[in-house]
């Protein structure tokens, strides 16, 4: 099978709250056959550590603890393992370095973490950044979670980037036969009009992209809109860009982004728009 997230890359510190990141990445390994690649990072202070020998040899016992938990994990899956640990002051740097020199075309990481508070949106720090740096999509998951399989939800502004978002979502559902439900949301009444109009383009894009697609206009806050109508449709997945090209309020300008990432009950796939067209092959 070709196409999407054909070189996913887990990122875990196996922790309680990557249970749902670590299922979600074994189901797709074995949904599209693959051994599947893991990065652990690892916090190290390289002055800290040598002063403090004895914490520097316990972290590593600990990372190798998970390791082999790690790959009990994957046995019992029956998926194959190549796992990275990576050692750095800025976990999220390492991550965002793995993918870059695997060419992974997809992150798979928990939404939050044990450093993480309520001001964040329930968003942990590590995965924004991974989100805001990473050159690839960012699939957010909460503890719990498994793998999508329902219906895919695209949210987009009109726009160029809202087209290709569009695209890439398409692309997504098609290729794993569900159906697509692509919402825009403008922020009032008298924006509305530009809205279907773009709806009816999408609607167009979606089928050339070969994904049974259905499009709804909504008016309000877009965060609120966006999560209530994925929940009306019964989406399991929902894909947004990282940012917009603001015709519609800047709606989509890391506020809503991060909203979404932290409010959703679903899995959450941030594609950075720039970038979509590039993955939005048939």
């Amino acid at each position: 099978m070709s196409g999407f997230f054909r070189r996913p890359l887990l990122a875990t510190e196996h922790t309680k709250f990557d249970t749902g990141a670590e299922t979600v990445a074994l189901e797709l390994a074995q949904r599209i056959k693959s051994p599947l690649a893991v990065v652990l990072p690892l916090q190290s202070n390289s002055e800290y550590e040598a002063l403090m020998p004895q914490i520097a040899a316990r972290e590593e016992h600990n990372a190798a603890f998970k390791i082999t938990q790690l790959r009990a994990l994957a046995s019992a899956a029956g998926v194959e393992l190549d796992l990275h640990l990576r050692r750095g002051e800025e976990p999220y740097r390492e991550i965002v370095k793995e993918a870059g020199e695997r060419g992974s075309d997809l992150i798979v990481i928990r939404r939050i973490g044990e450093r993480s508070f309520l001001a964040k949106l329930l968003v942990g720090e590590m995965v924004r950044k991974v989100v805001a740096h990473a050159r690839c999509p960012v699939l957010i998951v909460d503890q719990g979670s498994r793998l999508f399989g329902q219906r895919v939800l695209v949210a987009a502004e009109p726009g160029a980037l809202g087209l290709r978002l569009v695209g890439t979502a398409a692309s997504l559902a098609a290729q794993h036969d569900l159906p697509l439900h692509v919402v825009c949301v403008a922020p009032e009444d008298a924006q509305r009009q530009p809205a279907e109009a773009f709806l009816a383009k999408a609607l167009y894009l979606s089928t050339q992209q070969g994904a049974s697609a259905q499009t709804e206009a909504r008016v309000g806050k877009p965060a609120t809109e966006i999560l209530e109508s994925a929940k009306q449709c019964g989406a399991d997945l929902i894909v947004i860009g990282s940012r917009g090209d603001g015709r519609i309020g800047r709606a989509f300008v890391g506020g809503v982004t991060q909203k979404i990432m932290g409010l959703s009950a679903t899995l959450v796939l941030v594609v950075h728009p720039e970038g979509a067209s590039k993955q939005a092959g048939p």
